[in-house]
């Protein structure tokens, strides 16, 4: 990803995020590491976002094919970020990965993003506060603005799975490496760089995000955190929370 955007730019940007799925789509398979094993249920869910794009609140609902009906549960969606066992069971997929798991398990057809969104009927809330600001933000010459954010996953990424995150450090294979590796986008007028990060090996890793925008504008940068933390779901994390600290 990091060079088809350094190419691309702001258009590559937009449109990768309008052709993305809005929900976040799971698989759940009997035993951990079970890529070729069937799936034993689906799971869907939403985070709530402000307007600046700061996590607020996290929507789970899933479907198991023993069953054969639909649930909604802050209490599962809680242990697939706690529970080392059942995370080690989830797979993040694409909606038509999806579709097809939920047809081939006798389900037929996945409803649409809005059917599914009615279903999400045990909201969680997540933590939440304004950005600290202990002085005035350090926003380089010729910029509008400098955000920073941090995404928490809960696990840590595979690293031949990162490539559309970042350029992987030289020792990203080192579980003392804390850098893994880092991005940069260059969208006239704004510049983005993001480094993803390790919080103690195995237990949890970070994106962090520091945008330099260039105008009152912050139209690419709620598609770009969406982008980079789909890939990064797609490297094996769980995201916990979205904050922002500047």
């Amino acid at each position: 990803m990091t060079g088809d955007i350094r190419e691309r730019g702001r258009a590559a940007v937009t449109v990768a995020a309008e052709a993305q799925a809005a929900l976040d789509y799971y698989l759940i398979t009997p035993a951990a590491d079970g890529d070729e094993a069937p799936a034993e249920a689906i799971v869907v869910e939403e985070f709530t976002l402000t307007d600046d794009f700061r996590a607020i609140g996290l929507d789970t609902a899933g479907w198991t094919a023993a069953a054969g009906d639909w649930w909604s549960s802050a209490a599962f969606g809680r242990a697939m970020r706690e529970d080392p066992g059942l995370r080690a069971r989830v797979r993040a997929v694409s909606r038509p990965e999806a579709e097809a798991a939920y047809h081939g398990l006798g389900g037929g057809e996945l409803p649409g993003e809005t059917r599914l969104r009615a279903l999400f009927r045990d909201h969680q809330p997540l933590p939440d506060s304004p950005p600290l600001r202990l002085t005035p933000p350090s926003v380089p010459d010729g910029f509008h603005d400098t955000r920073v954010y941090r995404v928490l996953f809960a696990g840590e990424p595979r690293l031949s799975l990162l490539a559309d995150v970042v350029t992987l450090a030289g020792e990203a294979g080192d579980p003392g490496t804390r850098i893994v590796g880092s991005g940069v986008l260059r969208a006239d007028p704004d510049v983005f760089t993001w480094e993803v990060r390790r919080i103690g090996p195995g237990v949890a890793c970070c994106l962090d995000l520091t945008a330099h925008l260039g105008t009152t504008s912050a139209q690419v940068l709620g598609p770009l955190l969406r982008r980079l933390t789909t890939a990064m779901r797609h490297a094996g994390p769980i995201p916990v929370t979205v904050e922002r600290f500047s």
